[in-house]
């Protein structure tokens, strides 16, 4: 993301300091954006899951029709390779890449095979949100896209386009995130990360429905709440049951629970569940070490 400090990047089978040119302009990946990629986190020593972001890199690549080089386990043990070069109280944010460099005689269409593809694996120290920060959220016109019009069951960088349109919005009202809605005009996500929210003790989700991500992290948070003793319902929600909430915390890689504090013209505290959501989910961490 090139927003961090102290970079490394692999690139055609060795270690490079600094944020190397790893595209050339002709790629196809470069002019008509067939890149995927997928982040992990590396925290006090801990790299949670980190094999699942590698293995879904591979996913990505493949439903935009680009031949991984490797497999999920040989991108993990590259990022840990990688990651040992770091001092382990370092927050490193762990970011493998795919993007295709030639175009069938259309050149709409990526060439498929492994010779057509590049690879790059990227770390960088990049911060968490403090503890106590508390997300705002408002309300945005652009939408999650389907898959008959694009390619949501994929990490591609070509869909991120839509979440800084849904960032821009939001943030010219002063807002943080964007809570965001599906086709049908439900809930979906955020536009960087899932999305949860408590009532009477019960958390519930948006049910996965071909519009958005259901990410690594969100999976983990589901498993370890449930294990915990707290009943999770993947459901249809409206923007009012989120208005009507007592909680409302987001997932993803990058801070893996972030409280909010406001929806709009709703606030919420920094409630008991969400703080028990990532003493739980840091509790399991710690067994993931590299």
């Amino acid at each position: 993301m090139a927003t961090g400090r102290n970079i490394r990047t692999y690139f055609e089978g060795e270690w490079h300091e600094g944020d190397v040119p790893v595209m050339r302009a002709a790629d196809h990946g470069a002019w008509l954006g067939s890149t995927v990629f997928d982040g992990a986190r590396f925290i006090d020593g801990v790299a949670p899951d980190l094999d699942r972001h590698c293995a879904r890199t591979n996913r990505s690549a493949e439903a935009l029709m680009i031949a991984p080089t490797m497999s999920g386990e040989e991108i993990f043990q590259i990022a840990c390779e990688g990651l040992r070069m770091f001092p382990k109280s370092a927050p490193v944010y762990v970011r493998p890449m795919y993007w295709s460099t030639d175009s069938e005689p259309s050149a709409i269409m990526p060439k498929i095979g492994e010779s057509h593809t590049g690879f790059a694996l990227c770390l960088e120290e990049f911060p968490m949100l403090p503890d106590e920060h508390l997300v705002s959220l408002g309300r945005t016109r652009f939408r999650r896209p389907v898959l008959e019009d694009n390619v949501v069951n994929a990490k591609a960088g070509a869909l991120y386009a839509n979440n800084a349109r849904m960032l821009r919005d939001v943030g010219l009202r002063g807002f943080e995130n964007a809570l965001v809605a599906d086709a049908m005009g439900n809930v979906a996500e955020t536009a960087t990360s899932n999305v949860f929210m408590v009532r009477d003790g019960v958390v519930f989700t948006p049910i996965p429905n071909g519009t958005f991500l259901a990410g690594i992290t969100r999976a983990r948070h589901i498993e370890n709440l449930r294990a915990d003793g707290f009943e999770v319902v993947e459901t249809v929600l409206t923007f009012r049951d989120f208005q009507e909430a007592d909680e409302i915390f987001l997932t993803g890689n990058l801070n893996k629970v972030t409280p909010v504090g406001q929806f709009e013209d709703t606030y919420y505290q920094f409630g008991p569940i969400t703080r028990r959501a990532r003493e739980i989910y840091w509790d399991w961490a710690a067994s993931q070490t590299v």
